[in-house]
């Protein structure tokens, strides 16, 4: 079964925390999500959310996938923290998934994840900010490589499915986008 680990931060984007999380669970993907500190997260909107555990009780764990909410000032309590980083080079290391939306692309910037890659985010949140090699596209999602981002709340069930399409396949992401009575085309 694949594994996401999902950290929340007080200012983070309800929406997309909620709907990553929701349809990453109905493709049976075991989802663990881990506040920065002990107790409830007040979303961007006060909406309060509860984690499954703090990130320091899943630290040394194995997880196919890290995903970052957006949201201000929640994605600046991700990019200030120092596990959030060494989590994601290490999963960069390892080969895994590193995906971020909204604000959050700013993190995988912040610790080095983005170079050489293709990224999209929240307009103006790394604009002009990239390295060399690396470039900035206006599309609501972006998949490169092992990275995946996406540019915000409008986009945050585009970003899901993409994340389960990367995990589970193509059929599995039919299987959970259908019942959702999304318009086509």
């Amino acid at each position: 079964m694949a594994r996401v680990l999902i950290p929340l931060a007080n200012g983070c984007e309800e929406l997309e925390a909620v709907t990553i999380i929701d349809l990453l669970r109905r493709a049976d993907i075991e989802v663990v999500v881990a506040g920065l500190r002990d107790g409830p997260v007040t979303a961007s909107r006060g909406v309060v959310l509860v984690p499954d555990c703090n990130l320091d009780q899943v630290l040394g764990e194995t997880f196919d996938m890290l995903v970052l909410p957006g949201g201000l000032p929640g994605a600046d309590h991700l990019d200030a923290d120092p596990r959030i980083h060494s989590l994601l080079q290490r999963m960069a290391e390892e080969g895994r998934y590193t995906a971020a939306i909204c604000a959050a692309p700013k993190v995988l910037l912040n610790a080095g994840i983005l170079d050489g890659h293709k990224a999209t985010a929240y307009p103006g949140v790394i604009d002009g900010r990239l390295e060399a090699g690396s470039r900035l596209l206006d599309q609501p999602v972006v998949s490169d490589g092992k990275v995946v981002t996406s540019r915000g709340p409008g986009t945050a069930m585009d970003f899901a499915l993409t994340l389960i399409e990367h995990l589970l396949g193509a059929d599995k992401r039919e299987q959970v986008e259908q019942p959702l009575m999304r318009p086509q085309g």
